[in-house]
């Protein structure tokens, strides 16, 4: 398994192949379509973001509406292709590297060689569950303290998945 901290240089991910094992920690900033459609129209109109993408990692994250008395609801990968209109111009500002789910069209390949992007493939945990099975997820969930169906179930999910592709 190869250890990484963000931010992530354009060497490091230059030195990832297809297939290695990943666990990848520090500072990873979340966002989906319409977070990135507002950064590129920002960008588009001249303005600077909001956060510095150099070397960054975005986590195409699918969030659940928060139950009764919860800040938020659980959190997955969401599918990357809603982000391929946008990632080529966020990777030309320093994007370098994104988490999510499904396969990417040729331009954001093309944009991830001429820039040094790293993809990490992600399994929801919905397919990490069924993957498991019922004894070993709950398993898993109840030896942490959390619910597998709660808030926190399907971000653990993910996060077990990430760090094991």
């Amino acid at each position: 398994m190869k250890k990484i901290t963000t931010p992530l240089d354009k060497k490091t991910a230059l030195w990832l192949k297809s297939g290695d094992r990943v666990l990848l920690s520090g500072y990873i900033y979340t966002s989906r379509d319409a977070g990135h459609k507002r950064m590129c129209e920002a960008l588009q109109r001249g303005e600077e973001l909001p956060i510095d993408l150099t070397n960054s990692v975005i986590y195409y994250v699918g969030p659940t509406p928060a139950k009764e008395g919860e800040v938020i609801g659980s959190a997955g990968p969401t599918t990357s292709g809603r982000m391929d209109a946008y990632a080529p111009m966020l990777m030309e500002k320093g994007l370098r590297g994104m988490i999510g789910k499904g396969e990417r069209n040729g331009e954001v390949v093309n944009a991830m060689q001429k820039n040094g992007c790293v993809y990490f493939g992600a399994i929801g945990g919905a397919v990490l569950g069924a993957a498991l099975g019922p004894k070993l997820g709950g398993a898993i969930c109840k030896a942490l303290g959390v619910d597998p169906k709660g808030s926190f179930g399907s971000l653990l999910t993910s996060r077990l998945v990430m760090g094991a592709i």
